[in-house]
């Protein structure tokens, strides 16, 4: 066993978490995580003053969590583990992190650019969605205004940023010559639920607005495989939908743990707003047996995800229709840091055989 720093500890059939309460302050504490449902628990027990929980973990090198705190008047509280420092980022705020020792994060993570790109902003106003969408734009340093360079689109382009480093990863191997100058557009949504689940609107707005304004700012050479459209999760299934709803506007797709929801896998999701639409969608695209409009397409999903089985019917289908597409599983689950630590190879790879 590895003792991480006083906190949990890491066996080989999973990890065990101890929260001390010598004065009996907890009446009960419960692990929050997105393993395995259900997602809040199981409860932790009572045991020579401390309250403990064995929690196996198979197919993950690591686990992000919290701890939900029963104080004795009843009252509740969601906290990240006392004992054990490790975090991880998240739009929601920190959550703890526990990582077995085969875990290493990439080794670009560390690695300082050359020099770093510049970030600028571009209103759009979409009439689609009645809106005004704010892209940031990243370019490689040195690319000048008018330059014809290659364009990555992102959804949730700030949380990739900000969350996984996506803009580091691209100055560390633009300036080491992997990649060659480049552009990335980095999306916010305006209303996530609605835009990213198979909206015809949004698909419109993309494709039709936000697209050709970028195009007007940010130039790319002839030809579609120039724009590559990225995402995760919803962010993933939105893009897929914006191809096969405009094939012209994007040369490949790289989609990460995509929100592929089908009936026979996704029961569980039944409760989200948009699960229909979604349904119909993925279904039609599941069904097809061609496609005249394939692009390359490189999947990413975490082997202990819920979405795994709803990303191996969506990739079989692709490949399927003739596109020439591959999933990578990786050992972790549904969150930026998992998403992050699977841009190498499959992005990169993606990207070079795309634009050279």
């Amino acid at each position: 066993m590895k003792i991480l720093d006083a906190g949990p500890v890491v066996g080989d059939a999973g990890v065990t978490f101890r929260v001390r309460d010598p004065d009996r302050e907890l009446a009960g504490v419960r692990l929050l995580q997105e393993v395995r449902r259900p997602r809040v628990g199981p409860p932790f027990e009572r045991r020579d003053g401390a309250w403990e929980l064995r929690f196996p973990l198979a197919g993950a090198d690591r686990m992000e969590y919290r701890l939900e705190l029963t104080r004795a008047d009843g009252t509740t509280e969601v906290v990240c583990d006392p004992a054990n420092p490790r975090r991880a980022p998240g739009p929601f705020g920190d959550k703890s992190v526990v990582e077995l020792p085969a875990y290493r994060p990439p080794e670009w993570v560390g690695r300082e650019p050359a020099a770093r790109g510049h970030v600028s902003r571009l209103d759009v106003p979409s009439a689609a969605l009645g809106a005004t969408i704010t892209v940031e734009l990243w370019s490689s340093p040195g690319a000048g205004a008018g330059d014809r360079l290659p364009l990555l689109v992102a959804h949730d382009g700030p949380e990739y940023a900000r969350l996984s480093a996506l803009t580091h990863l691209l100055d560390v191997h633009v300036g080491d010559g992997t990649l060659p100058p480049m552009r990335a557009a980095l999306l916010p949504p305006v209303d996530r639920d609605r835009d990213y689940s198979a909206s015809p609107a949004y698909a419109r707005a993309l494709t039709h607005e936000v697209l050709p304004a970028l195009a007007a700012r940010a130039p790319v050479p002839e030809g579609r495989a120039m724009r590559v459209g990225m995402g995760a999760s919803l962010g993933a299934l939105a893009m897929l939908h914006a191809h096969r709803s405009a094939p012209a506007s994007l040369g490949a797709l790289f989609l990460q743990s995509g929100s592929f929801f089908r009936h026979r896998f996704d029961a569980h999701e039944s409760g989200f707003t948009r699960f229909r639409r979604v349904a119909r969608f993925v279904g039609r695209v599941d069904a097809a047996e061609s496609w005249p409009h394939s692009v390359p397409v490189a999947m990413t999903c975490g082997a202990i995800e819920e979405n795994l089985a709803n990303n191996r019917a969506t990739r079989a289908a692709l490949a399927r229709q003739g596109y020439d597409v591959a999933l990578h599983e990786v050992r972790d689950g549904h969150n930026w840091i998992a998403w992050r630590d699977a841009f190498v190879p499959p992005l990169l790879h993606l990207l070079r055989r795309t634009w050279t």
